[in-house]
């Protein structure tokens, strides 16, 4: 009877002692892990053509994981292309009139002085003189028209420019790119399906930082501040606790009544503040595990 007396000592000590921390403090929080979550959606409407988003697998940052066809904005990209080849083969008809404008209106010059010449030893008439002036205006308002032609046909080759660079963007979102390094948690499309623009295709998260979300008293508060340290323990089994080491990373500036899966009915009633503390992930933290925090400052 004594051995078990004594067995059963031991073993309410070895319990006691798994619930607090190293230190010999209880933990001042309790909460759930989180991560930072990004649902990635369609830039583009169209038939999803390919797609890598398994739930479960990771993808590293920046990675293509898919396509949406692209066909019908390739051939309309390529009638603009062809559209500004035509215009350019304007233009160059364009330059062409002008040069033979100019040497017109430069012969007319060299006419016009000849002419005065004559003029001034009565070899030539008044009216031959205001003639060959009158030409030279003629080209001259013939060389502004070509000139407006050919800024007409720069703005119109300047409007296809900009038309084509939107077909560019928009084949380009067609592409689909992973925006975060993470691991996909939900996978909402598959290839063969038909998309539209702003429509969810996968959910990520980056695991290698989690953050453990719990939540202190009002009048706790004001010992906990952003960047200090914190450990973090989780249920180890065997009654035991690992540790991890955090940092307090947001403090919520508006007190809430305590969440119903967090505490008993009583203490819900209470107002309390969001903390997130930042850990380092070594693998064996999950989103939604539940966790315990002991502030340095309490």
């Amino acid at each position: 009877m004594k051995r078990t007396a004594l067995y059963t000592a031991i073993m309410l000590l070895t319990i006691l002692l798994a619930s607090c921390t190293g230190n010999g403090k209880k933990s001042d929080a309790y909460g759930n892990f989180e991560a930072d979550e990004v649902i990635v959606s369609s830039q583009a409407n169209g038939l999803i053509l390919h797609l890598e988003s398994e739930e479960g697998k990771n993808i590293p940052a920046g990675s293509t994981v898919g396509v949406i066809d692209t066909v019908q904005l390739a051939l309309k990209k390529e009638q603009l292309i062809t559209q500004k080849d035509i215009i350019r083969a304007k233009t160059k008809n364009i330059a062409a009139q002008a040069e033979v404008v100019k040497a017109q209106k430069a012969a007319a010059e060299r006419e016009r002085k000849r002419v005065e010449n004559l003029l001034k030893d009565d070899a030539a008439t008044q009216k031959q003189s205001d003639d060959i002036i009158s030409q030279i205006g003629v080209y001259e308002k013939q060389i502004k028209s070509i000139d407006t032609q050919g800024i007409t046909i720069n703005d119109e080759i300047r409007a296809l420019d900009l038309q084509i660079e939107q077909l560019n963007d928009q084949i380009r979102k067609c592409y689909i790119v992973n925006p975060i390094e993470g691991t996909v948690l939900t996978k909402y499309a598959n290839a063969g399906e038909v998309t539209a623009f702003s429509k969810p295709l996968y959910k990520i998260a980056g695991l290698n930082d989690i953050y453990l979300k719990v939540y202190i008293s009002g009048d706790a508060v004001s010992s906990v501040r952003i960047g200090e340290n914190a450990k973090v323990l989780i249920d180890a089994g065997n009654g035991t606790m690992k540790t991890y080491d955090g940092t307090v990373s947001r403090i919520s500036d508006k007190a809430e009544f305590t969440p119903k899966i967090i505490q008993t009915k009583e203490e819900r009633i209470s107002l309390v503040y969001a903390v997130r503390i930042k850990v380092k992930n070594d693998g064996g933290l999950k989103i939604g595990m539940p966790g315990e925090a002991v502030f340095t400052g309490m």
